[in-house]
Order: structure tokens, then C-alpha cells, then sequence
């Protein structure tokens, strides 16, 4: 092609048209593609910053799956926490029906004391109000030594001297038998013997003679010599059950022990993804591309055992109100677990909410961003679309003019 000869006007305007061309070409693969920015070379600043954005966009993102099942997970522990509330609340309303029922023994073991004995004052009746007659008669200083089958003994002396430990009414006695916690009522017999009886909330409890105590027993001893009193067919110093109470508080044990053992399978249930958080498993959930951002939840066990709680067993638990009490204890501290485990997962749950929109909204800033260095103005693009189309028309005919002497030999020739 370098043996044809153009003159100088038409070499201009193929220069024209060949500008014009590629301004073209470019404008339209921007208007095809939206960006002003395709490649490196196009603008080597914008394009690798804008690279990056959407790659720390990226990166965001994929973190939002990871926190989308924290959420879940999370909610998972709430649901059963929330059923695990309501089994306690269950369990409680069967330890209140125990509350509720007759008593379980027709007879309580009791046991009396000697009364006073010996010549002239040493004899004399005291009162309610006097057990010792002003400390004249055989009662005084005498000792009564309770031994219960879990804690230390507990002495009270029958004196009319003011002392600790003294008591010399039967109201005073009560009261320190009701500081010890040991579940027995005295009480002032017209011989002016003391009586010993188990109350209705420790109805079961056996008394024995001595200084060791078995289990649900209270052992008497000290220098009042005590005795125990037999109930109408049955054994010294031990209660007679009912029988239909005792029935009743049977299959209320029952009852009980259903519920504790869904209370064990509703804690292992609660899980997503096979996270359980209320079986022992923690939850780690990161926020930030680096890792530097974590928040980490930790879980908790539970099931009947973690919660304090257990089966009870039938002819020995909720036998009589004491019973019931400590089951109760048992499953309030649970209840108070349960919420303040709630309250953790809730606060928990805020935050990674929190971070999830964050996420959210700092993916749109470093899009936006992106598309700021890199978009095409497709307004512009299109004017300037028309405009070379039009300059490209106008640089043919001029072309074509330039041409114009050499097609006038043409003529002339012909």
C-alpha cells in the first residue's frame, strides 16, 4: 500500500476517520460494558484501587453466610430455652400439687422425755410458760442433744438461767428447734413431760435413740432420757403413711420424672447446623476479612444434670412437704439459670444483628466506591456516540471532496 499516492488532504481525513473510529469503538464497548474503567490500561490507578474494593466487598460478604447461622444458631437456643422454661414451670406446678396434698402419714414419729421426778420441788409440774417450775424441779439443766442425719447436732438445755442454748418455755423451744431446721414441734404434757413430733412438712423423718442419724432421721440423745412413742400399729419412733396419700404422691413422682427427661432431650435438640448451644458447644463467629474481629458465645449444658435437677425416686422423695421444698429449691435455681442464660443469648444475638447490618450497609460504601472510579456516564457515552457518528458522516464527505480533482481527470480521461 505505501506505492499509492495520496495527497496530503485525503491523508488528513483517513487520519480523521481512523481517530474517529477508535473514539467510536471505545464509547461503545463503554456503553456495552457500563464502565468508563475495563482493564488496567484503560486507568491503572482507579482500576486496581477499585479491585480491591470489591475484593474486601467480597471477602464481607462471604462472612454474611457465617453470620446469618450465628443467627440461627443462636435462635435455636433461644427456642429452647424457652421450652426448657416451660418444662420447669411443669415440674414446678407438680412439686406445688405435692404442696397441695394431705399429708402423707396419718401418724408423725414422735418421742417424750421423762417427766420431772424426785421428792418435793424436785417433782412439781412446771407450765408452758415455766418448764421448770423456776428452775426448782428435775427438768433443770437437763439436755436434749438433736443429731440430724446431714449437718452438726444441735443442743438445747432446759433451764431457767438465761443463756444461749437455755430455754425454759415452750415457745422458746420451738423457736430453737425451728432456727435448726430439724422439722420437730414441742409440746408440754400435763405430767410436765415434753413432747417430741415430727411437723407435717417433715412427716417422714424417723426419730431414734443415740448419736448417729440415717438419712430423713433424727437421732435424740443428752441427759433427758427420751422415748419413743409407738404408733397404733406401727413401729417406734416412725410415722404410719397413708396409703392413699402416698399413692397420690407415687404418681406425682411419676409425673415428675416424665418431665425431667424431656427437659434432657429438649437441651439436645436445640441445635443448628449441629451447633447446640445449650449442649456444651460454643459458637465463634468472625465480623472483619483480617479474623481480628470475633465474637465468641459460649454455650452451656443444659440437660437435667446441668441444670441441678434428677429423677426422683418413688417411696422416697415427695413424702412429705420438706421434700417438695428442696425439689422446689432445685427448680427455682434452674428457672433463674434458664433466664439468665436467655438474657446472655439475647444480648448476644443484638450484637451479632448489630455487626450483620453493618456488614451490610460497608459492603454498599466500598461498592459504591468501586463503581465511582470505574463507571461509565452512560449520558456521555451516548452524546458522544452521536457526536462521532456525526463527525465520522462529516469526515467522509470530506473525504469525498478531497477526491473530488482526481475523479475530474477521471472524467477527462474518459
Amino acid at each position: 500500500m505505501s506505492d499509492i499516492a495520496l495527497s496530503a488532504s485525503v491523508r488528513q481525513n483517513l487520519l480523521s476517520l481512523q481517530s474517529t473510529a477508535e473514539l467510536l469503538a471505545t464509547t461503545q464497548i463503554r456503553l456495552s460494558t457500563g464502565k468508563k474503567v475495563n482493564t488496567a490500561l484503560d486507568d491503572p490507578t482507579n482500576y486496581f484501587t477499585a479491585a480491591g474494593l470489591d475484593s474486601r466487598a467480597s471477602d464481607i460478604s462471604n462472612l454474611l453466610d457465617g453470620m446469618s447461622n450465628g443467627v440461627q444458631v443462636l435462635q435455636a437456643a433461644n427456642t429452647g430455652l424457652t421450652s426448657l422454661q416451660k418444662l420447669v414451670d411443669t415440674a414446678k406446678s407438680i412439686a406445688t400439687q405435692v404442696l397441695q396434698a394431705p399429708v402423707g402419714y396419718s401418724v408423725k414419729a414422735s418421742a417424750t422425755s421423762l417427766a420431772p421426778t424426785g421428792a418435793g420441788p424436785l417433782g412439781v409440774v412446771g407450765t408452758a410458760a415455766d418448764i421448770t417450775n423456776a428452775g426448782t424441779n428435775s427438768l433443770q439443766s437437763k439436755t436434749f442433744i438433736f443429731t440430724p442425719a446431714t449437718g452438726a447436732a444441735t443442743t438445747i438445755t432446759i433451764s431457767n438461767v438465761v443463756a444461749a442454748g437455755n430455754v425454759n418455755s415452750i415457745d422458746a423451744f420451738n423457736t430453737a428447734l425451728a432456727t435448726a431446721g430439724l422439722g420437730l414441734t414441742a409440746s408440754l404434757a400435763s405430767d410436765g413431760s415434753i413432747g417430741l413430733t415430727s411437723t407435717n412438712d417433715n412427716a417422714s423423718q424417723t426419730l431414734t435413740l443415740g448419736a448417729v442419724a440415717a438419712a430423713n432421721n433424727i437421732a435424740l440423745g443428752g441427759t433427758n432420757t427420751e422415748v419413743l412413742v409407738v404408733p397404733p400399729g406401727g413401729i417406734a419412733g416412725k410415722p404410719l403413711a397413708d396409703a392413699a396419700s402416698q399413692t397420690l404422691r407415687s404418681n406425682l413422682v411419676t409425673q415428675y420424672n416424665n418431665v425431667i427427661a424431656q427437659i434432657t432431650t429438649t437441651a439436645q435438640d436445640a441445635s443448628f447446623n449441629g451447633i447446640n448451644l445449650l449442649n456444651g458447644y460454643d459458637l465463634k463467629l468472625t465480623f472483619n476479612e483480617t479474623g481480628k474481629s470475633t465474637l465468641t458465645v459460649k454455650g452451656v449444658t443444659f440437660d437435667a444434670t446441668g441444670l441441678g435437677l434428677a429423677s426422683l425416686v418413688s417411696g422416697t422423695d415427695f413424702l412429705d412437704n420438706a421434700s417438695a421444698n428442696a425439689t422446689m429449691t432445685k427448680l427455682t435455681s434452674a428457672s433463674s439459670a434458664l433466664r439468665a442464660q436467655a438474657s446472655n443469648l439475647g444480648s448476644n444475638l443484638s450484637v451479632v444483628q448489630i455487626r450483620q447490618d453493618f456488614s451490610k450497609n460497608l459492603i454498599n460504601v466500598l461498592q459504591t466506591g468501586s463503581a465511582n472510579l470505574t463507571l461509565a456516564d452512560t449520558n456521555e457515552e451516548a452524546a458522544n456516540s452521536q457526536a462521532l457518528a456525526t463527525r465520522q458522516s462529516i469526515a467522509v464527505s470530506a473525504l469525498a471532496l478531497a477526491n473530488q480533482s482526481q475523479q475530474s481527470v477521471l472524467q477527462l480521461l474518459r
